[in-house]
C-alpha cells in the first residue's frame, strides 16, 4: 500500500488539488483576501484555493492531530517592518486562520477531515483512502529511470 511518504509533497498536493476542484467550492472572497498578515497582495495563482486545501490535507494526515494555530504558524511568513524597504528586522507574522479554517470546514464538509474535540483535526478513514489512492497514482506516473535499470 502505497502512502504520502512514499511519493514527493509537490506531486501529491498537485494531484489532489487536481482532484479536491470536483468535491469543493471555492469560496467568493479567497479571489481578495492575503495568504496571511505578512503579505502585501493576495496570491496570485488561479488554483490557489485547490492547492492551500490539498496542502492542508496533507499536513493533517502527517501532524494529526494539529490546530488552526499550529497550521497559521506553519504557513506563516517573515513580516517586514512598516513597509518592504524598512531596514528593520522582520518577525514572523502567522498565516490566515480564516483561510486555514474554511478549507478545512470543506474538507470536513466532504468526509476527509474530522474535529477532535479539544484535540484539532484528524484525518477520516475516508480521507486516508483518498489520499493514498492518489499517492499511488503519483507514483505510477512518476519517472524513475534509476530503477528501470534493475529491471
Amino acid at each position: 500500500m502505497v502512502t504520502i511518504y512514499d511519493v514527493p509533497a509537490d506531486a501529491l498536493i498537485e494531484e489532489v488539488a487536481a482532484r479536491l476542484e470536483d468535491r469543493i467550492d471555492e469560496p467568493d472572497w479567497v479571489a481578495f483576501s492575503k495568504s496571511g498578515e505578512g503579505r502585501e497582495l493576495p496570491p496570485e495563482q488561479d488554483d490557489f484555493w485547490y492547492v492551500r486545501s490539498a496542502s492542508l490535507l496533507r499536513k493533517v494526515a502527517k501532524n494529526e492531530p494539529i490546530g488552526i494555530e499550529r497550521l497559521a504558524t506553519e504557513y506563516g511568513s517573515k513580516k517586514r517592518g512598516s513597509n518592504r524597504y524598512s531596514v528593520r528586522p522582520g518577525e514572523h507574522s502567522a498565516g490566515s486562520r480564516k483561510l486555514i479554517r474554511s478549507s478545512l470546514q470543506a474538507l470536513e464538509e466532504e468526509g476527509l477531515v474530522s474535529t477532535a474535540s479539544g484535540e484539532g483535526r484528524r484525518l477520516t478513514d475516508e480521507g486516508e483512502s483518498f489520499l493514498s489512492g492518489v499517492a499511488a497514482d503519483v507514483l505510477e506516473d512518476l519517472d524513475r529511470p534509476e530503477l528501470e535499470r534493475y529491471a
